[in-house]
C-alpha cells in the first residue's frame, strides 16, 4: 500500500475530518465568550490529536501514501493558520508574527511542488508543529492575565522553530543541489 495505490485510505479521511473543525473554532473566536473559548480549546487539541492518529493508522495498516504526505502538511497549515488569523482579529497576536509562519508555509509547499518524491516530517517539523499547536491553545484559551505573557512567549517559540524548521528542510537539498 505505500505504492499510494488507494485514494482516500482511513488515514487520509482522518486527516480530512481535522478540516470539519475549523468552522466551529473559527465560529467560536468570532463569539469568543469564556465557554465558547474553551470549546474552541477543546475542538482544537481533538483535530491536532489526529494529526498523530492518522500517522500511526498509515504506517500501523501500512497505508502511507503520498496523498498522505501532501495531504497531512496541508491540513495541519490550515489547522494552524486559521485560528491564529482569528487571533489577530482579536488582538491577541502580532499579524507579522503570524505572516512569518504563513511565509514559511508557502515557501515549503512551493518548494515541495517541484519535488518528485514527498518526503514526511522531520523532528524540527514535528517540533514545530507541536509549539504551534501548544501556543494556540495557550492563546484560545481563557485564561487569566497572568498567562498572557507565557502564551506570547510560546507563540513567538513556535515562531522560531518555524523558522528554524523551514530552513533546516530546505538547507539539504540545498547543499545536495551545489555537489551536483
Amino acid at each position: 500500500m505505500a505504492d499510494g495505490s488507494r485514494f482516500m485510505t482511513i488515514p487520509n479521511w482522518i486527516t480530512f475530518s481535522r478540516l470539519l473543525g475549523l468552522p466551529f473554532i473559527l465560529y467560536g473566536l468570532h463569539n469568543p465568550t469564556v465557554e465558547m473559548r474553551w470549546i474552541c480549546v477543546a475542538i482544537f487539541i481533538v483535530a491536532a490529536g489526529t494529526d498523530w492518529l492518522d500517522g500511526y493508522l498509515a504506517r500501523k495498516l501500512n497505508q502511507i501514501s503520498d496523498l498522505g504526505k501532501f495531504l497531512d502538511p496541508l491540513v495541519d497549515k490550515l489547522l494552524v493558520l486559521a485560528p491564529l488569523l482569528a487571533l489577530i482579529e482579536l488582538g491577541q497576536v502580532p499579524a507579522w508574527g503570524v505572516f512569518l509562519i504563513l511565509g514559511r508555509e508557502l515557501a515549503i509547499a512551493g518548494w515541495r511542488v517541484n519535488q518528485t518524491t514527498i518526503s514526511g516530517a522531520n523532528i524540527w517539523g514535528k517540533l514545530k508543529t507541536v509549539s504551534q499547536i501548544v501556543a494556540i491553545a495557550l492563546l484560545i484559551a481563557p485564561l487569566p492575565k497572568v498567562w498572557q505573557t507565557p502564551s506570547l512567549i510560546a507563540f513567538w517559540i513556535s515562531v522560531a522553530l518555524t523558522l528554524i524548521s523551514g530552513a533546516i528542510y530546505l538547507w539539504p537539498q540545498n547543499l545536495s543541489n551545489k555537489n551536483a
